[in-house]
């Protein structure tokens, strides 16, 4: 095996085996888990950074581990090894989920120091991280897809870590139920692409040689049964409801699965499969119109909530619509640039919201907090510029990548979108200025004014803190330094973005942040200096607000459309099926052996005679029988 080959197989066998020894070791010392668990994830980002000063656009590793099974299909060899690849996209995500893995894994060995089931949880988030490697890194749709199933069967593990509470074990569940209704439509899609390309490489299949194969008719059904998959792990609509119910999970849970993990393997899969999206028209149309819907109720609906996990929770659902927005353009690069930016901002997010509950007893309501920048200066600072960020305000991270995006929305020419780019440019405006509104609210809610919760919560300690500065600081510059970098970086295995790098000087940065700034200073104006016209909106508005607040009834349609008539259905199929023919029939087999059992007792009289009468009846029976078969 090539020294590259063990470096990329290292990649994640490290964390797959530090999940059984900070298992093993933490349940005898706590304290271990929380070490073995992150040097596990640090020698991965260490073999990935290796790996990534040797790639570039145009080049790649592969490392094969095993061969899966060996069969003959169609009269011809057909083997499915299990592979890894490591292009620069793969190093890209690798790059941001060991980099902010590693972070989050620092800051959760003192978030959980004091949980009894500390072994278990550091497992579960070393076993999350190695399945979502395996994912960014399968070299083929099968590989991938045990990435992506080992992340679903993760993300209810750990958000459900604390299952005794009901409703927790409930969000988990829900969690994994919606993921598997997504996972149709990738086994859907893998079918359809064997049948007709005859591989399921992702190297071949970016071939248009290879994907011309595949039926005219089709490539619709083909393109959007992946799109089903991505809405199930990046919470698009109608499969988004369970993100903002995962925040049942400890707050680094909600920072791994809604920054730098699960929630972008969805838009992983578009970019990887980018070919395959494009093969009718129609599917990115259908994209950009989800993500432009879905960007909105998720935006609007974070404006009612009081919750701050849930703030931060439908505000990663937005933003992931933003990164579809540039998939439906066909700026897959665009899309990634965001993913990176968001990485950094909303970890850091939540991360301080993170510091914020465990310094107020677990309090998670904004109406109890307040006047925090005062006692916890450092996290204030951090939530402040991430604040920032998330708004697209310049120099932060997401300005360069929001400003990426909302320049690509003009650049379509998708016969199906081109008509209506204006209209898709105003809701996303709008859309980013909700954006800026409700986490400024957030902002001012948790650590301005005064302080209406109990107890004296100060500064957590350093090692929650020094994480949380860490990407406090790359929200601040990491837009700046990777999101151009990045878009030249992927130009092998995404297609080139024509979106251009220039600033348009000091005027074209004031109207790319006026979004943002546009939507801070009505937060501020509403929440510090005019604070009694807000009851007085929010009287108006009421029938809105409540809207807002129940997610636009979305679970409550859900339970109509489908949860109900699922229920109904089982249950006629259960007295159809189950009782009158499972159950039936076993009483008629029981019915006819007791029948036969209460005849061979008549029979068994113990009386010599009668046992030779029945013998000579046997034998004449017998004797009957062969004498006619010859």
């Amino acid at each position: 095996m090539a020294g590259e080959d063990l470096r990329l197989s290292l990649v994640v066998l490290a964390p797959l085996i530090g999940s059984i020894l900070s298992y093993l070791l933490g349940r005898r010392v706590p304290k271990l888990a929380g070490i073995v668990a992150s040097g596990a994830v640090l020698v991965s980002f260490v073999a990935t950074v290796l790996l990534w000063r040797e790639v570039s656009p145009t080049t790649a590793f592969t490392s094969s581990l095993s061969s899966w099974l060996t069969v003959s299909f169609q009269g011809a060899p057909f083997s499915l090894p299990i592979d890894l690849y490591f292009d620069s996209l793969s190093a890209v995500m690798c790059l941001i989920v060991t980099g902010v893995g590693f972070l989050i894994h620092v800051y959760s060995a003192g978030y959980m120091a004091h949980d009894k089931g500390i072994a278990r949880f550091f497992a579960y988030l070393n076993l999350f991280i190695a399945a979502m490697l395996i994912l960014v890194l399968g070299k083929s749709l099968p590989v991938i897809f045990i990435g992506w199933e080992g992340v679903g069967l993760c993300s209810y593990l750990l958000i459900g870590f604390w299952y005794t509470n009901t409703e927790y074990a409930k969000a988990g569940r829900k969690a994994f139920v919606m993921n598997r209704i997504g996972d149709v439509g990738f086994i859907v899609a893998m079918a359809l692409l064997f049948t007709y390309c005859g591989t399921l490489d992702v190297v071949e299949l970016s071939k248009e040689s290879v994907l011309a194969r595949v039926p005219a008719g089709l490539a619709f059904l083909v393109g959007i049964s992946l799109f089903v998959a991505a809405t199930g792990k990046s919470a698009q609509i109608p499969l988004f409801t369970w993100l903002p119910d995962a925040m049942a999970g400890p707050t680094p849970v909600s920072a791994l699965i809604h920054a730098a993990t699960m929630v972008t393997a969805g838009i992983y899969l578009m970019g990887r499969m980018h070919g395959v999206v494009e093969l009718d028209p129609a599917v990115p149309a259908v994209i950009l119109w989800v993500a432009l819907a879905t960007a909105a109720v998720a935006a609007t609906t974070a404006l009612a909530q009081n919750d701050i996990k849930k703030v931060l929770a439908y505000s990663t659902v937005s933003q992931l619509g933003f990164m579809f927005l540039a998939v439906g353009v066909g700026q897959y690069s665009v899309a990634l640039c965001h993913v990176v930016t968001h990485a950094f901002f909303k970890a850091c997010l939540f991360l301080s919201a993170g510091s914020v509950i465990h310094e107020c007893h677990h309090e998670q309501d904004m109406r109890r907090m307040g006047g925090l920048a005062k006692k916890m200066p450092i996290t204030a600072a951090c939530y402040g510029v991430s604040t920032l960020a998330i708004a697209g305000i310049c120099p932060f991270a997401g300005y360069y990548s929001k400003h990426a995006i909302f320049g690509a929305i003009s650049t379509t020419t998708n016969p199906f979108l081109h008509p209506y780019i204006g209209l898709v440019g105003g809701l996303a405006t709008a859309i980013a200025v909700c954006t800026a509104f409700y986490m400024a609210r957030s902002f001012i809610m948790t650590f301005l004014g005064s302080y209406r919760g109990e107890g004296h919560p100060h500064e957590a300690p350093v090692v929650m803190t020094a994480p949380v500065a860490i990407l406090g600081v790359l929200a601040v510059v990491g837009g700046f330094l990777f999101v151009h970098p990045i878009t030249d970086f992927v130009t092998g295995p995404l297609p080139p973005t024509s979106v251009g790098h220039e600033s348009g000087g000091l005027f074209g940065i004031f109207i790319g942040s006026l979004p943002g700034i546009f939507g801070i200073a009505l937060a501020a104006y509403l929440f510090i200096l005019a604070p009694r016209e807000k009851d007085v909106l929010r009287a108006i508005f009421s029938p809105l607000e409540r809207l807002f607040e129940r997610k636009y009834y979305a679970d409550e349609l859900l339970d109509i459309a489908v949860v109900r008539p699922v229920d109904k259905l089982s249950g006629v199929a259960y007295r159809a099926i189950d009782q009158r023919i499972v159950e039936g029939s076993g009483g008629a087999v029981g019915s006819v052996v007791q029948a036969v059992g209460e005849l061979t007792c008549r029979m068994t009289t113990g009386q010599v005679t009668t046992y030779v009468l029945l013998m000579f009846f046997a034998a004449a029976a017998l004797f009957s029988v062969f004498s006619q078969v010859r």
